[in-house]
């Protein structure tokens, strides 16, 4: 779903997805052969007034692998009536561009830095409640501890911002994913967006149309280098790359101790599991924590009739 930089939609209208009628934003990064990338975000919601009053609060929700902005749909229509909602689409996913490896590091680091860029390119103010899920928690929790004193509120939704525990083996499905045959699995078969399409939601079977809007960025080899090389680029151990950045992230969370957290947890995620549910609450004993056993790792999706109100209450 490469867009030639002079013929981008200025509306998602076309592409015809339930309850994804936004304006497109797009954000230039630069490829490290010094081609020019976009990168895709959703900027939803009152904007800061021309006067020296503040401006609305803002939220930022970073989506993970393999999901896209079409992931927080509900949930940016629900807030953007009274909160400016930013929700970008890392680079090699939903309708940002998906350049090769010889363009684009697909890397941590990459990710946090493009994210930092984006956010401080937007006037949104200082009053920012963080939504994460899946990557998106090491990604963006990352990303807020430059600037944890903007943070007021985070939303954490299956997902991790540490490494893997020590008593939770990394599942399978995701092992074989980095194997030798990863590369035909994920980007030949598209198994892995496939298989988040059918086995991430537990309470509620995607709807075809819906199904349609999780798969449709990714419908070619090229289109899924992203989700192979996120996949890949999983830090597991010391030297791995990426390693030392969640380590760090890790041992900084404590800045967040008096922030108000909401943990909303779909029981039934085979990898974002009760070992990283308890992992969050060790480290956070005071966050409230809704724990939903019917739902999968697509809570959103799965629960969102219960989880989007709480969002929305919570912020």
């Amino acid at each position: 779903m490469n867009t030639a930089s002079n013929a981008r939609p200025s509306t998602t209208d076309h592409l015809s997805l339930p309850d994804y009628k936004f304006q497109s934003n797009w954000f230039p990064v630069t490829g490290k052969d010094g081609s020019d990338l976009q990168l895709h975000y959703l900027d939803q919601g009152p904007r800061q007034p021309d006067s020296d009053l503040p401006g609305p609060p803002a939220v930022v929700m970073v989506h993970g692998n393999p999901t896209w902005s079409f992931y927080y749909r509900r949930l940016a229509n629900a807030l953007s009536k009274t909160h400016r909602c930013i929700v970008p689409d890392h680079i090699g996913m939903g309708l940002s561009d998906k350049p090769t490896d010889d363009q684009y590091d697909y890397t941590l680091k990459n990710r946090v830095d493009n994210l930092d860029a984006l956010i401080e390119s937007l006037d949104i103010g200082n009053d920012i409640t963080l939504v994460v899920h899946d990557w998106g928690g090491m990604i963006g929790s990352t990303w807020a501890l430059r600037h944890a004193d903007r943070i007021t509120k985070l939303v954490v939704l299956n997902t991790a911002a540490f490494g893997l525990p020590k008593d939770k083996p990394l599942p399978w499905q995701i092992g074989i994913c980095r194997s030798p045959l990863g590369a035909l699995l994920v980007r030949g078969f598209n198994g892995f967006v496939k298989g988040g399409v059918k086995n991430c939601v537990t309470r509620h079977p995607m709807t075809s149309d819906v199904a349609r809007g999780f798969v449709l960025p990714y419908d070619s080899w090229a289109n899924r280098i992203a989700v192979h090389r996120f996949v890949q680029d999983i830090p597991l151990k010391p030297g791995d790359r990426g390693y030392d950045i969640i380590t760090n992230t890790d041992e900084n969370l404590s800045k967040f101790a008096d922030k108000p957290m909401l943990i909303c947890w779909g029981m039934k995620d085979f990898v974002f599991d009760h070992h990283f549910l308890k992992g969050w609450t060790d480290r956070f004993p005071n966050a409230t924590v809704r724990k939903f056993q019917d739902a999968g790792h697509y809570i959103l999706e799965d629960a969102h009739e219960d989880v989007v109100p709480l969002i929305k209450q919570f912020v």
